[in-house]
């Protein structure tokens, strides 16, 4: 028997704001919005997706475990991420091909040029 990926769990001051960030960011949908959890799909029955939960202190120190974007256009969605709120961070990834961002909470992520 295997198990089946169901979500990625992401602590957040403001769960309903950043899960929105998110949806807009991937092109996903809002598939609940309770006080205590909001979770985005890219459809309702398309899994894995996104669930945000509420935390009352901000992050602190870098991700264990980050999000990877790979957009056909790299400067593009770079510039829409950070109009969106975005910004670029420095976790000591050094001289790489792809740009790390962290989002409106601070989560690090990177995007990735087109395969």
């Amino acid at each position: 028997m295997t198990a089946v990926w169901e979500n990625l769990t992401i602590d957040a001051r403001d769960p309903s704001r950043l899960a929105r960030w998110w949806a807009e960011a991937l092109g996903y949908q809002v598939i609940t919005d309770k006080p205590d959890e909001v979770e985005i799909r890219r459809t309702p029955e398309t899994l894995p997706g996104l669930v945000f939960v509420p935390v009352s202190g901000p992050k602190q120190g870098k991700n264990r475990l980050h999000v990877d974007l790979r957009p056909t256009d790299l400067e593009a969605e770079v510039e829409r991420l950070v109009d969106m709120g975005a910004r670029h961070v420095d976790i000591g990834q050094g001289d790489v091909e792809w740009t790390v961002l962290a989002d409106p909470e601070g989560n690090e992520f990177c995007v990735l040029h087109a395969r």
